[in-house]
């Protein structure tokens, strides 16, 4: 019987997932946070390595059921399946991302995968060129890219929910009042 959570926060670049991932981890206690970057090879090779890498991660994370520790992961596999999807990568990673995601909800925790969002879509325009987020700046992501990604995430994060109804997904608009979004995850996941 799961005595842990297990919660992944997804969502394009300038949802907020940083401040989101940042507040889990300093509101839950006994919370370890990791944020992944992926592969950056985008060839087929980087199939191979982003297979591997989710695999071993996966292996991990059942290596920490039961130990009452909570864990939040900014960005998992489900960031790759995105890219993907939507044509960032030369290679497909579908087969992988299913057989990946029905392990990962065989976990023994209590499973919250949550994708932020933004309703009102103009605003990544201006998350993206913010002060201090030069690693926007410098990458080939635009407030176009990150409304795409958005609206990839919103769609898988309807089939997680149709196919696997012990994963608790959770849609979290996130261009509303930071109280008022902190209260609602708290609420929903329960802390």
């Amino acid at each position: 019987m799961a005595n842990s959570k297990l919660i992944v926060v997804e969502g394009p670049q300038g949802a907020g997932k940083t401040t989101i991932t940042d507040f889990i981890r300093y509101s839950l206690s006994s919370t370890n946070l990791y944020r992944l970057n992926g592969t950056a090879d985008s060839s087929p090779t980087g199939r191979k390595k982003s297979e591997e890498m989710y695999v071993d991660l996966l292996e991990y994370i059942k290596k920490l059921e039961n130990k009452s520790i909570n864990l939040v992961f900014d960005r998992t596999f489900f960031t790759e399946e995105n890219y993907c999807r939507l044509g960032k990568k030369q290679y497909t990673f579908s087969d992988i991302y299913e057989k990946l995601l029905e392990d990962f909800s065989k976990l023994d925790f209590d499973i919250y995968y949550i994708t932020l969002y933004l309703q009102d879509e103009s605003l990544y325009n201006q998350r993206l060129k913010r002060e201090g987020k030069a690693v926007y700046k410098a990458s080939t992501f635009d407030a176009e890219n990150s409304i795409n990604q958005q609206r990839e995430y919103l769609k898988m994060a309807d089939e997680i929910k149709q196919k696997y109804p012990n994963i608790n997904v959770i849609n979290i608009a996130n261009d509303r009042n930071l109280d008022i979004v902190k209260q609602e995850i708290r609420s929903k996941v329960g802390f």
